[in-house]
């Protein structure tokens, strides 16, 4: 009825039709109150004890105001893990192992603590069961920080820092498994060096002569 009485007439359906509002905005503020409380849960209980009822009453709203957002637990774990990771693209300093470290550490921080070790092992059993949720973790967390990583690998290659025949799904796949790995296995903690020594350790194999030239004359000039 608001419509209706804000323009103080009554047009015909087919007018009616065509003018009628689209809806409230989404209140980005409710969004972010639920993200943050289902990150909150998650460290709390975990991804098994997560429910839908404890998500609402953190965040102070109802189940079918979440539910208007994402179509299910599964689906606003991966927002909340997304947010986690947030978007900012691996950087574009100059400085391909520099560029390369932030990225991976970016990945690390966002996984590597109780939340992630608390929701990726059983998170990563329902999408093994679920291809469709599957493509929604891919396409919303996996291939974007993967698509950012590969971007500065190539302007490395382009910098003359690593090797222009360089398998980069190799690369990538290096880079980001090791950080994977501990999160899903807890055997090895993911520590605060632990970006700069993969990268370290890849830029080893696949670094360019005047790659290392460079960085070992820097890192001589750093120690005198």
């Amino acid at each position: 009825m608001l419509p209706i009485l804000l323009r103080m007439a009554t047009p015909d359906p087919a007018s009616r039709a065509a003018t009628r509002p689209a809806g409230r905005p989404r209140d980005t503020r409710l969004d972010d109150a639920i993200l943050s409380a289902t990150q909150e849960l998650l460290e709390d209980v975990g991804y098994p004890g997560l429910t839908m009822e404890a998500v609402a009453r953190r965040a102070g709203t109802t189940k079918p105001a979440i539910r208007r957002r994402w179509a299910s637990r599964q689906h606003l774990v991966i927002a909340a893990l997304a947010d986690t990771m947030g978007t900012a693209p691996t950087p574009d300093t100059g400085c391909t192992h520099c560029d390369l470290i932030e990225g991976i550490d970016t990945l690390s921080r966002a996984f590597g603590g109780r939340l992630g070790r608390r929701t990726l092992p059983a998170l990563m059993a329902d999408l093994a069961d679920d291809p469709a949720l599957d493509r929604v973790f891919t396409e919303t967390i996996f291939r974007p920080r993967r698509a950012t990583t590969e971007a500065a690998l190539r302007r490395g290659i382009e910098r003359g820092d690593i090797r222009a025949d360089a398998d980069i799904d190799l690369l990538l796949d290096l880079l980001g498994a090791t950080t994977y790995h501990r999160v899903l296995f807890g055997h090895l903690p993911v520590t605060d060096s632990l970006a700069h020594d993969v990268v370290m350790t890849v830029m080893g194999g696949a670094a360019t002569p005047r790659w290392r030239g460079r960085y070992q004359r820097r890192h001589e000039s750093d120690h005198d």
